[in-house]
């Protein structure tokens, strides 16, 4: 029989709380960053068995990868902190896993409000490198055995907490991908994403383009710049009212150029200096 772990990456969080708030129902591992001091714990959760790990570290990928270290059951799902689990999760990933054999991961369904949806499964279909760059980490379910045997991590680059923005979780299944990992997309739907700011992203400003660049450099390689200029012209309503169409596909494409190497500085409301 296969085991379950849900990894939960979080901020400052009591863990016995937040399980009881994201109604955790399996096995867990959750780190909790930004700590003042570093602690180890283990405890029950009704039958379930609960590993907290608080940290002084900052970083979603080095706490994801702090996750995938300690797990050690069959099947591991990443959750954030701001999702509630619906009744019988577990036992959800464990079915889709048992019926689809041939998958080493599956993207399932977390409800979430329309102006922050990213994707919605209808039906089960073949995740491809032209459809893969919508999900987020908490759709992501994987045997843990393929993951830590091909040594695919999270990057430190990207995401809260790092140098650059949001992308982490794009890199991560590039990773799977190039590692060979059979991708699945489930319409199972496990749980609801309960609304707050978002974490990285307070409106569009000289960093988000030049760290989108950046971004597109890693996915893409050589068809970066095509890529960039599709998104950045895809995304003219949302920002150009406030922000000069030029300047973006401009910082867009030095960031493409200069990768993680380049050393331009932002203040603390984004713009280059």
């Amino acid at each position: 029989m296969m085991t379950f772990e849900l990894l939960v990456s979080c901020v400052q969080k009591d863990a016995r709380e937040l399980a009881e708030k994201m109604n955790i129902a399996s096995d867990a591992v959750i780190v909790s960053q930004l700590e003042d001091n570093t602690s180890e714990e283990f405890f029950d959760l009704g039958e379930k068995k609960i590993h907290s790990i608080k940290s002084r570290t900052k970083g979603v990928g080095l706490n994801r990868n702090t996750c995938i270290e300690q797990s050690s059951a069959d099947i591991i799902l990443f959750a954030d902190e701001d999702i509630v689990y619906d009744e019988g999760y577990e036992a959800k990933v464990l079915k889709e896993f048992a019926d689809h054999p041939e998958a080493d991961t599956i993207f399932f369904n977390v409800r979430v409000c329309e102006e922050r949806r990213t994707y919605w499964n209808d039906d089960y279909k073949q995740v491809r490198w032209y459809n893969s760059g919508r999900y987020p980490a908490y759709s992501i379910a994987v045997r843990a055995s393929k993951l830590k045997a091909a040594g695919v991590k999270y990057s430190l680059f990207f995401g809260g907490g790092a140098k650059f923005s949001n992308g982490e979780d794009s890199l991560f299944i590039k990773d799977m991908r190039k590692a060979g990992f059979k991708m699945l997309a489930s319409p199972v739907v496990l749980g609801e994403e309960v609304p707050r700011p978002s974490t990285w992203f307070n409106g569009y400003n000289d960093k988000i383009f030049y760290d989108r660049g950046v971004l597109y450099h890693f996915l893409y390689g050589k068809w970066a710049k095509l890529w960039g200029f599709r998104w950045v012209y895809k995304m003219r309503p949302e920002y150009e009212k406030d922000y000069p169409y030029k300047r973006a596909r401009d910082l867009l494409f030095l960031g493409i150029k200069e990768g993680v190497n380049g050393k331009r500085k932002f203040d603390d409301n984004g713009k280059m200096m």
